[in-house]
């Protein structure tokens, strides 16, 4: 017996070496695999098939040239295998003779022309009355991670180049277009869409969109796809906030966030938009997105370009969590321009409003610095005759009642406490009762012998002028030059009325649309580079301008004027399907709330704001001593974890919408190594608990340590477990009553 199990144990033995040996190969070819897929070109083209294939992170995209010259999508979606074939693209047949071969084929980019009826990415009207334009592919270029492809009409030297962009990390696209007048004479355009976004042929598709108004943005909106047009868009002059220019599409319907296939996309123009979301009579969905062609045109001169808005898109099969993760990580490593960590911040508004003077603002500023705050910034009121919402604003001085001194005393005091120092402006607006405009009325939107309509005392000054854009730059740059200013809170309260610009001829008039925009933009580009270590913030009366073209430019946004913590779940839960939380700024402010008379605790209100970027907007002359030493507890707790919050993954557990008495996000650093949990209670009925809380995000395989950040007990709860644990067993918490909240830290042991 000794004798044969030593003979079976030799077996045994090679057996298992020979299991391993194979093993190992199998891992080796997965290694050559991967690393040949790795190295890959993120966008290739066939010249055989005429196919163009980009590949990134966890997407392809792909599209050729048919027979006709046109480009054709086929494909995009979860990522392929690098050698799988597609056969050169044919247009597809129409239904009947009602549908013409045009609006049968998926393109990529169609002008109106050859019988289209669906949306075109482009109209022209020619000088000769002609509007048919028809396009066809000419040339394209590859350079690393962008492609350039090259249209021309069949006939007339009108010529569009498309631009690919493709992030490696996210596999998001950023595609616009430029059109190039090459004719002769001048023509109109008077609808220019950046791109067209085709979804593969499928019946059950779901719309996600956001809407809102002030004080109650970024409300979750959830619809079929039908046969039909669906549009989202802005005629308001700017972004708005009663739509936002993002979308999300899914297929199918899954049971939570991190399941199913999502396409998604977002719009980065910060004027007027449409997104159109169309599926046609052959069910093809698609999705178009640019200027707004409501009172558009654009005269292009021979030799002009006119360049559309950047329009990106993205895929993710890990559901609309996965799809917000994604656009979180591109937001900040490719859209912000300065991707730091958020200070804590104090605004002075809601204590002194209007009423703002040297000495008031540097005992705010003591209490604020006692508290642990690191950037001290003064609201309204500091400029010019500016004693209400009446007067003063186009009057970019230092009130010298306010500040006899001008801001240089109050910006040392604010240094001296270890705070940098940060100012309110708006400056595209003018009361008519300021020196600026009794000096030039004739700067605003206006249509003469009209009215000129009135919204919180004040006009938009129409910033595509040559001469308002040069104003309004100068006195930015004068005042960040002779002040050690650190931050501008730039604000925007009021939507575009009589947009009209009689100062050039009638056929330019609607240019300002594009004009006023990209002015803003490249005064904030101007600003950027000449005062590089300067933050700002885009707010717009809350969160009615916030999309990634002003994004581009800023390095945080304001969400919404609500700053009701319990509102703010529902807020800050919309704002996250497709802007990162690392730039939501959000605020403790005072109780009762001035929105909604809503009494809570200052633990609740900053466990609220805490899921954001930190700021505090109360009236620290009301606060007690015990009020002081809460928040300083709170403001140090945050520091901890902001790491996590503004960088880490995010994922909304349980969700605040449709009357749900509990709600719970989780934020995951990028390593795994640590999580934040917050869990928050409306109010407690007949005895339940609450929800336990299963996290995700996870190393399964990982110890984590739990601890609270704000003295709430987890109820029966261990001190330690595997991620696995918190994942399937999950965290049960013990909260009761009204308005409650608690906070928990895991971190690997």
């Amino acid at each position: 017996m000794r004798e044969f199990s030593a003979v079976h144990k030799n077996l045994f033995n090679r057996n298992s070496l020979w299991r391993l040996f194979t093993l190992f190969l199998a891992f080796c070819a997965l290694q050559l695999t991967a690393g040949a897929e790795d190295s890959t070109p993120l966008i290739r083209y066939d010249a055989q098939t005429h196919v163009f294939r980009i590949d990134a992170a966890g997407i392809s995209y792909v599209f050729g040239v048919n027979e006709q010259g046109e480009l054709q999508s086929l494909y995009w979606g979860q990522r392929l295998g690098a050698n799988d074939p597609f056969p050169p693209p044919h247009s597809l047949p129409g239904h009947s003779s009602f549908d013409l071969l045009i609006n049968a084929t998926p393109h990529e980019f169609v002008a109106w022309g050859a019988g289209l009826y669906s949306v075109p990415d482009l109209k022209i009207t020619f000088p000769e009355g002609n509007r048919d334009l028809v396009l066809r592919y000419v040339s394209h270029t590859i350079q690393n991670e962008t492609l350039a492809i090259v249209l021309k009409d069949i006939s007339l030297n009108v010529y569009v180049t498309l631009e690919y962009q493709v992030d490696a990390a996210t596999g998001i696209l950023r595609r616009s277009a430029v059109i190039e007048n090459r004719t002769q004479a001048p023509f109109t355009i008077e609808e220019a869409s950046s791109a067209t976004w085709n979804l593969p042929d499928a019946t059950d598709y779901k719309l996600r969109y956001l809407t809102g108004r002030w004080a109650g943005e970024w409300n979750l909106q959830e619809q079929p796809v039908h046969p039909g047009k669906v549009i989202l868009e802005s005629r308001r002059g700017s972004t708005g906030d009663e739509n936002n220019p993002w979308f999300a599409i899914e297929r199918g319907n899954s049971q939570d966030e991190d399941h199913g296939d999502i396409w998604f996309g977002a719009l980065g123009w910060s004027g007027s938009w449409r997104i159109a979301i169309e599926q046609n009579q052959e069910r093809q969905v698609r999705v178009i997105g640019g200027f707004n062609p409501f009172d558009f045109a654009y005269q292009l001169a021979p030799g002009e370009q006119l360049s559309t808005p950047f329009f990106y898109g993205g895929f993710s099969h890990k559901g609309i969590g996965g799809a917000s993760r994604l656009l979180h990580r591109f937001e900040v490593s490719s859209i912000l321009p300065h991707p730091r960590i958020r200070p804590v911040l104090y605004n002075s508004w809601e204590a002194t409003g209007f009423n703002v003077n040297e000495a008031g603002q540097e005992a705010l500023a003591e209490k604020a610095a006692s508290i642990g705050v690191e950037r001290f910034v003064v609201d309204d009121g500091w400029f010019g005759e500016r004693h209400n919402d009446h007067a003063g604003l186009g009057d970019w001085f230092v009130n010298p009642e306010k500040f006899p001194h001008g801001l240089k005393p109050l910006i040392d005091k604010v240094h001296s406490l270890g705070m940098d120092f940060g100012l309110w402006v708006e400056p595209e607006m003018v009361n008519p009762d300021s020196e600026l405009y009794r000096k030039h009325p004739d700067w605003v939107l206006n249509f003469p012998g009209r009215p000129r309509t009135e919204g919180r005392n004040q006009l938009v000054l129409n910033l595509a002028r040559p001469d308002v854009r040069a104003y309004v730059y100068e006195f930015l740059d004068k005042l960040l030059t002779e002040n050690d200013i650190a931050f501008l809170k730039w604000d925007y309260n009021r939507n575009w009325s009589e947009p009209g610009w009689p100062a050039v001829a009638p056929q330019h008039e609607k240019e300002v649309y594009v004009k006023y925009v990209e002015n803003l933009y490249s005064i904030l580009k101007e600003l950027r580079e000449h005062h590089p270590n300067v933050e700002i913030e885009s707010c717009s009366g809350g969160g009615a301008r916030v999309d990634l073209g002003i994004m581009r430019y800023t390095d945080e946004v304001w969400p919404s004027d609500n700053t009701d913590p319990f509102d703010r779940l529902t807020i800050q839960n919309g704002f996250t399907y497709a802007y990162a939380p690392g730039i939501m700024m959000a605020w403790v402010t005072d109780s009762p709330s001035w929105m909604n008379n809503r009494s809570t605790s200052l633990e609740y209100r900053f466990l609220s704001a805490m899921q954001g970027s930190l700021g505090i907007g109360a009236d620290l002359n009301k606060w007690t001593l015990e009020d002081f030493a809460t928040a300083k507890t709170m403001v140090a707790q945050y520091k901890q974890i902001r790491q996590i919050v503004q960088r880490g993954s995010l994922y909304r557990l349980i969700s605040p919408l449709n009357g749900s008495e509990f709600s719970a996000t989780e934020s995951v650093s990028p390593d795994l190594k640590q999580a934040v949990v917050f869990a928050f209670l409306h109010s407690s009925q007949m005895g339940y608990p609450f929800a336990r809380i299963y996290l995700r995000g996870l190393d399964p395989h990982a110890d984590y340590r739990l601890r609270t950040l704000d003295g709430k007990a987890a109820s029966e709860t261990p001190a330690s477990a595997s991620g696995a644990y918190w994942m399937q067993n999950g965290l049960s918490v013990d909260l009761r009553g009204d308005f409650q909240a608690a906070a928990f830290l895991l971190e690997k042991d």
